[in-house]
């Protein structure tokens, strides 16, 4: 009976650990990126359609690739370049990676526009696969 109780509290812990995410809509991360953070329509469309094919717009998600890095939260940030992981990593957005996974996605924001500065939309593969030269105006027209 006293095994079933520890068991019983490591699952309630393990789900309460993994509570503090959010999955949004569409048009929910659409609106936040352009009140909230104050992005312009080119590039929230963007950015919306790479959180959807990257992590269908959930910011506990996580992946992990095939050279052994691993991706974190709404728009997949890798820990081999621009977090804080379990490997030493050269950290450019000077975050630990675990922080890209709850529902505040203010570094996440922060992060990812980093990464678009430095390298373009192109830094993502899910941006690369099914976002360019797609009509994204349509793609978020009605969140408006």
């Amino acid at each position: 009976m006293r095994m079933w109780s520890w068991v019983t509290v490591a699952v309630v812990a393990a789900l309460v650990g993994t509570s503090s995410g959010k999955v949004f809509t569409k048009c929910e991360l659409a609106r936040v990126l352009t009140n909230t953070y104050r992005m312009s329509r080119t590039l929230v469309k963007n950015f919306v359609c790479l959180a959807q094919y990257e992590s269908s717009f959930n910011t506990a998600a996580t992946n992990k690739n095939t050279n052994g890095s691993r991706d974190y939260g709404i728009f997949q940030i890798n820990d081999k370049y621009w977090c804080q992981g379990g490997i030493r990593t050269t950290n450019y957005c000077n975050i630990q990676c675990s922080s890209l996974l709850n529902s505040n996605i203010a570094d996440d924001v922060a992060c990812a526009q980093r990464i678009y500065k430095q390298q373009g939309f192109k830094a993502w593969y899910a941006w690369r696969s099914h976002c360019k030269n797609m009509d994204l105006d349509r793609y978020i027209s009605q969140c408006f």
